[in-house]
């Protein structure tokens, strides 16, 4: 599907202090549904992409949604739990290492959020959301309206939320792979390329969950006499 380029919607932007007053105006206009997607983990050099799609009720406590980056791991696991219980409709997609290293990390963000998406769509009862608040500046290639943000998660509650989704999901799957991998840390820095994450790579090598065309991994890859194993299916 090509992305949609079309603005049915007059320009909207946000209201310093309210982060909800973007779908406000967009309710205003006469919006039914409105999700925000985010991703977390285009940076790491291991693990997947996760991305997540939020549709939060009309009615919440919307202040309390804010850039998964300036939260702790509590309060986002906190927060989690509540999008699980206040009404919101959630989908979560993730892109796994291999479709990382083909399609490049961009393409492999938006297909993770278009399976948020899909999967947001099939927990609403197939009810597809009217306008899409997507963080940063690529569009999702759907045809469905949308407006994208840079920094959306301190612009959009419904982008925050979408943030905490994929970054506690991700968080999460990074402890799985910690229990296969427990060389590499996983658990502490989540895949990032941290001073001791890049020291077990030196050491080790990469695993199969690492990203094989990152630098940082790509220069510790084995020869073709001794290939990689065979990545487990963890996701």
């Amino acid at each position: 599907m090509t992305p949609c380029v079309s603005h049915l919607f007059p320009t909207v932007s946000p209201r310093p202090g309210d982060t909800f007053s973007i779908e406000r105006q967009f309710f205003g206009q006469g919006a039914g549904l409105i999700a925000g997607l985010d991703e977390a983990g285009r940076g790491p050099l291991a693990g997947p992409v996760v991305a997540a799609c939020a549709i939060l009720p009309r009615d919440g406590d919307h202040h309390l949604f804010r850039d998964s980056k300036q939260l702790t791991a509590q309060q986002r696991e906190q927060l989690f739990a509540l999008l699980q219980t206040n009404g919101a409709v959630i989908g979560v997609g993730i892109a796994d290492p291999r479709e990382i290293e083909t399609i490049n990390i961009l393409q492999a963000s938006l297909l993770a959020m278009r399976r948020a998406l899909a999967e947001c769509v099939a927990a609403n009862n197939d009810q597809t959301p009217d306008v899409l608040l997507v963080d940063g500046r690529h569009r999702v290639p759907v045809t469905i309206q949308q407006l994208t943000l840079i920094k959306g998660e301190s612009k959009s509650a419904s982008v925050a939320a979408a943030s905490i989704i994929a970054k506690v999901t991700r968080d999460r799957l990074m402890a799985e792979a910690h229990a296969c991998y427990p060389q590499y840390g996983f658990d502490r820095h989540q895949g990032y390329p941290t001073k001791a994450h890049r020291q077990a790579i030196a050491v080790h090598g990469p695993c199969p969950l690492h990203r094989r065309t990152f630098r940082g991994v790509a220069e510790f890859l084995p020869t073709s006499d001794s290939p990689m194993p065979v990545q487990p299916s963890l996701w």
